[in-house]
């Protein structure tokens, strides 16, 4: 397996508190810096007091933050990634080294950020085939951390996933495919869709696009201080 090494290790640090959803205050080495976080929604449901982490360092002197979180670990040992603007990247990689050669087993052109309809879909494949990645930060198992926190509110507004569903189920045609990946930057367990989803638009609309041909998969990274590594990837039959 090939591995994707950063250009620059990361560096450890620990998250103190989270102030805002664009901010993180990280102890770097016996010092409090106010670093970026790349994700503006939930991560996890946890305090974020004195949880671990890897962060990159910009060598930009124009930003605001010298250090984006990159990964932050719920055990102390394992780190899991949640940077969601990178996963297409990381995807990239793979595809390109050709290690996701069950998902396509040849591949002769990528191209990323392709309009499509009305929404813009990740990456065209031989341009005929569509994939779809989507990295949740949500549900990041976290009940055994010592700072877990039950949610009282449940985040409502799917427009954007709903239009992508609908819009990737109309490019399938004759001889093409069309793919929803989801991606996570830790060992993550099988996908199943809740017994109890509170989230009835995204369960229809996935439905039929299963039902018009739209395929599941699920990939698996593993996030380090040197880079990304491949654990798994495989098919999710969900309904």
């Amino acid at each position: 397996m090939q591995k994707l090494v950063f250009e620059k290790p990361l560096v450890k640090g620990i998250i103190k508190s989270r102030p805002n959803r664009f901010i993180f205050q990280v102890e770097i080495n016996g010092k409090i810096e106010k670093c970026h976080c790349p994700s503006t929604g939930q991560i996890a449901s946890i305090s974020f007091e004195d949880v671990p982490c890897l962060l990159s360092e910009s060598d930009n002197k124009e930003r605001k933050t010298k250090f984006t979180v990159e990964a932050i670990s719920l055990d102390n040992k394992n780190y899991i990634g949640i940077n969601q603007t990178k996963a297409n990247h990381y995807v990239e990689f793979f595809l390109k080294t050709n290690q996701l050669n069950r998902m396509f087993s040849k591949i002769n052109e990528i191209k990323r950020e392709v309009k499509f309809a009305n929404s813009r879909i990740d990456f065209k494949i031989n341009d005929k085939d569509y994939l779809e990645v989507k990295t949740p930060l949500k549900d990041i198992p976290s009940e055994s951390h010592l700072n877990y926190l039950k949610r009282k509110t449940e985040f409502v507004s799917f427009d954007r996933l709903v239009k992508h569903f609908t819009d990737i189920s109309k490019s399938i045609n004759r001889g093409s495919r069309a793919i929803f990946l989801m991606c996570y930057i830790y060992e993550a367990k099988r996908f199943a869709v809740p017994k109890e989803n509170k989230n009835k638009e995204i369960v229809n609309a996935a439905k039929k696009a299963n039902i018009a041909g739209v395929e599941n998969w699920q990939i698996n990274l593993k996030i380090d201080s040197e880079g990304i590594s491949l654990l798994d990837y495989f098919k999710l039959n969900l309904f």
